[in-house]
């Protein structure tokens, strides 16, 4: 009997069926005669340098990372050291963007600009708070929650009151500019406008009124572009935060419901702070929604492949959930360069190892509930289809399983050895485990060190007549 393993189900003591996503793992919809889909290791992240103070946003321009770290604009080489080149003030996460000319960077409500050799910042009293800020056409347009403001035409450092725009479609306040299609976009907190570059003495910008969305993003940084579309986590009025993706008045939700009890746990204020990102990686295309304990990612280009909504979960732990430490992408000297979130370390991602930082996370999937009709069955073994022998050499790791038969609670874990590095011919499997009287879901762990990629999952069992 062969059992799917793109995602698991459990149960909740609210008396729901609940979705189990692989943790650490990505599932890949590909035919390879043993399948039609497999489990990888997500890439691991190798230290690369460290700066002083906390990650909060990177970008490449011209070639370059560049990347706020504590109260410092800095650069990264591509060695990995450090140069700091000027001061953008204490805040949260910052917001670049770049025009032909400059860099611009939003930092504690301040706008600055980088022209590669002297950092500025646009001083400006009719600027106002910057939230948000984007390069259009020759502007930089910014947002201070109430307003559109735009600097003058070619002159980043002049900002006309006259000249200032409105979203106001509803009375919601403006979280985020974003651009699209080189149309500007403002995303508010119920709703998202559209406007186009008209010209003009005053405001250049017109609404593009049949673009109009009536869902909108809890927070600045909570929405990102991402398959030419707007992708955010929010909602409409008198509505629940989800993730969408949207664009010419329309929406689509990609948050299962599973997605939406894990964000209906976080309040709105935490959720606000929240960050969405995309990053393009070979034939994936992954959405990463920043929770506080953890990465929830969706991938496109899988769910277009499987027919199905495909997630998965990263985290850094060895046990249970915690922020995974690695975002603010940046593809940059040919890999992606990120930060962590909690320290002034940088580095990159690495397909050839699955630890974080240097230190060993956990890996988790379960199955599907295997249901016998109403009949019980002893399963006398259980086998994982997996490329093994990609180990450390010198490290002999183990795996694990267990199963519940209430989808609750789980039974004792049967660990076995996963093979060594190049004992690529390993077989796992696990005899005489156990029985069930219903039906029973099956879970699967290990952690960094054994590096393997599940194919299938094969179980015999015997049927009884209870």
């Amino acid at each position: 009997m062969q059992i799917p393993i793109l995602n698991g189900v459990y149960s909740d003591s609210g008396s729901d069926f609940r979705t189990s996503y692989p943790v650490n793992l990505i599932p890949v919809p590909k035919a390879t005669g043993i399948s039609s889909e497999y489990l990888r290791p997500a890439d691991g992240i190798v230290s690369n340098g460290t700066g002083t103070g906390l990650n909060r946003g990177g970008i490449n321009w011209n070639g370059v990372c560049y990347r706020v770290i504590g109260t410092k604009l800095v650069s990264i080489s591509i060695a990995g050291a450090v140069t700091t080149l000027g001061d953008v003030g204490s805040g949260g996460l910052v917001t670049f963007d770049y025009s032909f000319d400059y860099l611009s960077i939003a930092s504690g409500g301040r706008l600055y600009f980088w022209d590669g050799a002297t950092l500025t910042q646009n001083t400006d009293v009719d600027l106002g708070t910057v939230l948000s800020q984007m390069a259009i056409d020759g502007y930089f347009m910014t947002t201070d929650g109430e307003a559109l403001v735009v600097t003058e035409l070619n002159d980043p450092f002049s900002v006309n009151p006259l000249k200032y725009g409105s979203s106001e479609i509803d009375p919601d306040p403006i979280v985020a500019v974003l651009k699209l299609r080189n149309e500007a976009v403002a995303v508010n907190r119920h709703t998202i406008e559209f406007f186009d570059n008209v010209g003009g003495n005053l405001f250049p910008f017109q609404r593009l009124e049949g673009a109009q969305i009536t869902k909108g993003a809890v927070g600045t940084h909570a929405c990102c572009i991402f398959q030419q579309t707007i992708a955010f986590i929010g909602g409409g009025r008198n509505e629940s935060p989800s993730i969408y993706l949207g664009v010419n008045a329309s929406t689509t939700k990609i948050a299962t419901q599973e997605i939406d009890t894990i964000l209906q746990g976080i309040v709105e204020s935490e959720l606000a702070l929240c960050k969405v990102e995309a990053r393009i990686d070979k034939s994936h295309e992954f959405l990463y929604v920043h929770l506080p304990d953890r990465t929830l990612v969706f991938d496109a280009s899988a769910t277009q492949a499987a027919g199905q909504q495909i997630w998965f979960t990263l985290t850094t732990a060895t046990g249970g959930f915690s922020q995974y430490l690695a975002r603010d992408f940046v593809w940059c000297y040919d890999k992606w360069l990120v930060g962590d979130p909690s320290s002034g370390s940088i580095g990159y991602l690495s397909s050839t190892i699955s630890s974080h930082w240097g230190v060993k996370v956990r890996w988790e999937f379960a199955t599907q509930i295997i249901y016998a009709e109403s009949k019980g069955a002893i399963f006398n073994e259980m086998e994982l289809v997996a490329l093994a022998g990609r180990t450390a050499v010198g490290v002999v790791a183990t795996i694990s399983t267990s199963y519940s038969l209430d989808g609750i609670s789980w039974s004792q874990n049967r660990s076995i050895s996963a093979g060594s590095n190049g004992e690529r011919r390993q077989r796992l499997v696990w005899f005489q485990n156990g029985s069930m009287r219903n039906w029973r879901a099956q879970r699967f762990q290990g952690d960094s060190d054994s590096q393997l990629t599940f194919a299938r999952i094969e179980a015999k069992f015997e049927a009884l007549a209870y």
